[in-house]
């Protein structure tokens, strides 16, 4: 795989900024760095045997040193992915209660640097990692984002949850030449300021949340700013389709985005194509259905994930509540830049389904595709308490009536051949879910039911 050019300035800083960086916080990003570029090179078998020589040290590691795997220690293991099978899939909700047991006794947990899961699920639980796997999560997003043309030290407006940014991420923005912009809580006035220093940047990336970037394009847009981003880099939330439209046309641009989880969990990443590079040599990925048996390619099931650099707290077939088609193999393109294999599309949570009383499984995407031709709408959201209805909160424009209900209503019906209620229910304010994030879908009947199975 050929990479763009790498600027004389990115250089200097991977050079020099990143071994200071190195050696003052204790970390080992540029050497992790240096590996996951290895990786890029690596053919299809080369990848399947480094993921299962990952994945066996991790079971090896896991089973001697954790309470909770201890009972599935193996002695001479001849099939990698069979022993793998015996473990048991982790909920959140269990992770959540029993976190003590999946701490290695071979880390001093004083030491460990913790992570908390984003509670979108409305469960919140702690993941503990050491500066190694820090190093290496974040020597994965630099790869993934030289994939895409970008490189430490080109301009960047990015947008985050830490609006305090201090005299070490002020200095760190400014040789970075970061412009950054808090995603939580997004002012207006904010923006259009930031917009103003990144305009005229060559070379400029965008990145961050994709609900965020999707406010910021259309805040570009009213202020009629002509403002051309080399792409856009999104991750944290869904990516739909309007909003990947809204940012396209703002910038004059691309859009690719990134998958993983709050728990340091790097599953993969857009490039070339429309599907996403599942970062094998970091996880070992698993469609499962509703009883734990495996899908094949191409059918949608729970995405569960065996995290292969993980060893202070090994994350052992986990469940993300995410959902999630792997592409069949005979559907791969002749050509793509890399040989990791294919995963077709991320649907999202397992709460974020409509589930109809024939059956139907109704996703985000259903609702949309329905709402983006009806400008009347600000923002709605799909809540389902019972099997026979559902209930939709709005925020009207000024150019709203009744009437434009009746048609949502009669595209719906056409759309989904679906006969169940729904209950209108206008409001001046919708808000975002626990992680800060919107939350179009609330299923209330599949969370009752999963936490009755997870307790």
């Amino acid at each position: 795989m050929t990479l763009p050019h790498k600027p004389l300035k990115s250089s200097i800083i991977e050079k020099i900024i990143f071994p200071i960086g190195d050696l003052l916080f204790k970390t080992e990003v540029s050497k992790q760095l240096a590996i996951q570029r290895s990786y890029n090179h690596l053919n299809a078998a080369q990848l399947e045997q480094l993921q299962l020589d990952k994945l066996k040290a991790v079971l090896i590691h896991a089973t001697g040193s954790c309470k909770a795997y201890a009972s599935f220690k193996q002695e001479g293991v001849k099939d990698t992915e069979e022993w793998l099978k015996k473990f048991p899939v982790i909920t959140k909700r269990k992770l959540a209660r029993e976190v003590e047991d999946y701490l290695s006794v071979d880390f001093d947990k004083k030491k460990l640097i913790v992570y908390e899961t984003s509670g979108s699920s409305g469960i919140r639980s702690k993941v503990y990692v050491d500066k190694k796997e820090q190093s290496v999560f974040r020597a994965i997003l630099l790869n993934w984002w030289e994939w895409n043309g970008y490189y430490l030290g080109k301009p960047l407006l990015q947008t985050g949850i830490s609006p305090k940014r201090g005299l070490l991420k002020g200095i760190k923005d400014f040789l970075l030449s970061t412009v950054y912009v808090n995603a939580f809580g997004i002012a207006e006035e904010d923006v259009v300021k930031k917009l103003k220093k990144i305009k005229g940047k060559k070379g400029a990336y965008l990145f961050g949340y994709a609900s965020s970037i999707y406010i910021i394009a259309k805040i570009a847009k009213k202020y009629r700013f002509n403002i051309h981003f080399d792409l856009a880099m999104s991750q944290g939330d869904k990516l739909f389709d309007h909003y990947s439209r809204e940012i396209e046309s703002a910038f004059q641009t691309r859009v690719v985005e990134d998958y993983g989880c709050n728990e340091g969990i790097m599953i993969g990443q857009k490039k070339d194509l429309p599907y996403f590079y599942i970062y094998t040599p970091s996880v070992y990925l698993e469609i499962l259905d509703e009883n734990g048996n495996e899908l094949p390619d191409g059918e949608m099931g729970r995405v569960v994930v065996t995290k292969l650099d993980g060893f202070a707290m090994p994350l052992i077939r986990y469940d993300t509540g995410d959902l999630a088609v792997k592409l069949k193999k005979e559907n791969y393109p002749d050509k793509r830049d890399l040989a990791f294999p294919l995963l077709e599309k991320v649907i999202g949570r397992n709460t974020d389904i409509i589930k109809t009383p024939d059956g139907k499984s109704l996703i985000v995407h259903t609702f949309t595709g329905i709402f983006e031709f009806y400008p009347e709408i600000i923002q709605f959201q799909v809540i389902q308490n019972e099997l026979e209805r559902i209930s939709i909160r709005y925020i009207a424009s000024p150019g709203f009536s009744d009437e434009i209900l009746l048609k949502i209503e009669h595209d719906f019906r056409q759309r989904t051949k679906s006969t169940m209620g729904i209950l209108w229910e206008r409001t001046d304010e919708i808000p975002a879910s626990k992680s800060g994030k919107p939350q179009i879908i609330i299923n209330n009947l599949i969370s009752n039911t999963l936490s009755n199975i997870s307790s």
